[in-house]
């Protein structure tokens, strides 16, 4: 299959959040102005992905001087398994690094297990967990990585 990176554009923005609320239960997915609010916040950035002439996937990363922060990776189901996240995740963190960030984070459901394992996959290490992170009482880890020099 083949996955291009680009630029998020703004004629994307109602595209990325029918895949936000398809990859999460609705009480997780980010509500449109939630999701705005991440794409304007300053030192975000956001990539897509696109396979199949449409939008499999996004990740949107913010940072603040050497900090980095992981907001979310959405992959449509069908395009799962086909190395999209890996994708978006390796060139986030290019940019990031490109950035002058050295520590990225982020947070995990801790009973999503197919999150945990590719975070985990990707050199993310449990750095502790947050309790009642997510609506419903769900816990999350809480996690990171260092970046190569």
């Amino acid at each position: 299959m083949n996955i291009t990176l680009r630029n998020f554009e703004p004629e994307d923005f109602d595209t990325l959040y029918e895949i936000d609320q398809a990859c999460y239960e609705p009480e997780v997915a980010y509500s449109k102005r939630e999701l705005r609010a991440y794409l304007r916040f300053s030192g975000s950035d956001c990539l897509v992905a696109e396979a199949e002439k449409q939008i499999a996937g996004f990740c949107i990363s913010a940072r603040r001087e050497e900090s980095g922060y992981i907001v979310t990776i959405d992959v449509l189901p069908q395009f799962r398994r086909e190395h999209v996240g890996t994708k978006l995740l390796d060139e986030i963190e290019r940019r990031l690094g490109a950035n002058g960030v050295r520590e990225v984070a982020l947070e995990t459901a801790t009973d999503n297990d197919s999150a945990v394992a590719f975070w985990t996959k990707h050199g993310y290490r449990n750095r502790g967990i947050k309790k009642d992170y997510y609506p419903g009482g769900r816990d999350a880890f809480a996690m990171s990585k260092t970046l190569p020099l």
